[in-house]
């Protein structure tokens, strides 16, 4: 409310003109109250708070373009200081332009809630970021059927939950409002469509990228048929991204050992004579050996396909590689290793689960990537990663930063305490009967 009288005084040239006098009066304002600041901080300060003006303005392409510049911003930089002052007034502005604006406007205003969750890291800010989109994000998928759109509100709601869900029941909604985009719940009037290839790319990645974080243990034989019977008919597809996305979603499945912990229970029953309570039957189990082994002899095929199928020539290496990794795992049990290089460091990963979420972040991030895996300490976190400081330099921190990310008795601190619990926990399941992946007995 505030925000609107505010708005009136401040310069909007620098959408609408090349005239950049005003820019440069603010800029000596500025530069006058905080001294020590270099010319270039306080330019990027001022961009950040004219674009943030600029979603007030009525005309679409001035906030498009507005929108496009936050985006650069977080970036190439972390934005401590101005996500303190203005984190509010942001996430609810970009929510607006995700109710009413084009589907460019909305596609760039999912991005910028995206970089904000994994900006702020854990806790009760990201925590808000998750409650207070959820509704309108899930409306806006409803509103349209344009692909940018789409898949760009998916790749959001999907990274808000990854940072800000705080409990299984979040996650879990998330998860099925993805999911719903290609299996929707049909009513009397509603007229199924048929999802383009790249928004069921994205809705598998997504919905991969948030399996990482759920225990899987807790998936019911009924649902783990379902969802693998469905995956496996996406290897069938013509679209290289499909079956790309198909491929990891399965994988990540057979990692968390869901299927032997299935046959133990099976066996416990058998043992016993009795047959507990949503446990499976025997010959359900048959029927999930059947999938796997028909799973494991697409996977073969695809790992050695000669390049007749599927438009995209670029993608048929990365295909056969993700699945000669795929047939080894399912057959030997052995994972693949990647490193990612950053900076002067390398980022490993040694699991399907790690390979996952690098794989959607990096992607997410695009050419922010380098700079968030350097310097943002929930990435850092999430991937058990202390990159060497430049120079034997700082996190380049202010003070009032340091107190507030940095402080033991921090909020975000006790966020991070709880996550690292739960990353820990989540790496000892997949430890503890998780590459029990192997095709013998099959």
């Amino acid at each position: 409310m505030g925000r609107k009288s505010q708005r009136k005084n401040v310069p909007m040239d620098l959408f609408d003109s090349d005239d950049d006098t005003s820019s440069i009066s603010s800029s000596s304002t500025m530069r006058s109250e905080r001294p020590g600041m270099d010319d270039v901080q306080v330019h990027k300060d001022l961009m950040l708070d004219q674009s943030l003006d600029a979603l007030y303005e009525k005309r679409t392409s001035t906030r498009e373009q507005a929108l496009a510049s936050i985006v650069d911003a977080f970036n190439s930089d972390l934005q401590h200081e101005f996500v303190e002052k203005k984190f509010a007034t942001l996430l609810h502005q970009c929510l607006h332009c995700t109710k009413k604006g084009s589907s460019k406007e909305t596609s760039l205003a999912s991005h910028v809630i995206g970089l904000l969750a994994l900006t702020v890291g854990l806790g009760d800010q990201a925590q808000e970021i998750l409650e207070e989109s959820v509704t309108p994000l899930s409306q806006a998928l409803k509103s349209g059927r344009e692909v940018l759109k789409i898949t760009s509100i998916l790749e959001c709601l999907a990274v808000i939950t990854f940072v800000g869900g705080t409990n299984p029941e979040q996650t879990e909604t998330s998860m099925q409002i993805i999911w719903q985009m290609i299996h929707p719940k049909l009513g009397s009037n509603v007229v199924a469509t048929k999802p383009s290839p790249a928004v069921i790319t994205t809705v598998v990645s997504s919905w991969a990228f948030l399996l990482t974080t759920v225990d899987r243990w807790t998936l019911s034989p009924k649902l783990w048929q379902e969802i693998v019977t469905y995956l496996s008919s996406l290897l069938e597809k013509d679209d290289r991204s499909v079956r790309i996305a198909a491929g990891e979603a399965l994988a990540l499945i057979f990692e968390s050992g869901t299927l032997e912990k299935f046959a133990a229970e099976a066996k416990e029953s058998a043992n016993n004579g009795s047959v507990k309570e949503g446990s499976v039957s025997q010959e359900a189990l048959i029927h999930m050996h059947g999938l796997k082994s028909k799973v494991v002899n697409q996977v073969r095929d695809l790992s050695v396909e000669a390049g007749g199928k599927g438009s995209a020539k670029k993608d048929l290496n990365s295909q056969r590689n993700l699945f000669k990794d795929l047939v080894e795992f399912l057959e030997d049990g052995y994972a693949p290793e990647t490193s990612t290089k950053v900076g002067g460091d390398y980022l490993l990963t040694t699991t399907w689960y790690q390979m996952i979420q690098l794989n959607f972040l990096k992607h997410f991030l695009g050419g922010g990537f380098i700079k968030h895996m350097q310097e943002n300490e929930f990435l850092h976190d999430v991937f058990s990663f202390t990159p060497k400081k430049v120079g034997g330099r700082g996190s380049g921190m202010s003070s009032e930063e340091k107190r507030m990310f940095k402080s033991p008795n921090s909020a975000l601190n006790k966020a991070r305490t709880q996550f690292l619990n739960k990353q820990r926990m989540l790496a000892k399941n997949m430890n503890d009967g998780h590459y029990a992946a192997t095709v013998e007995n099959e």
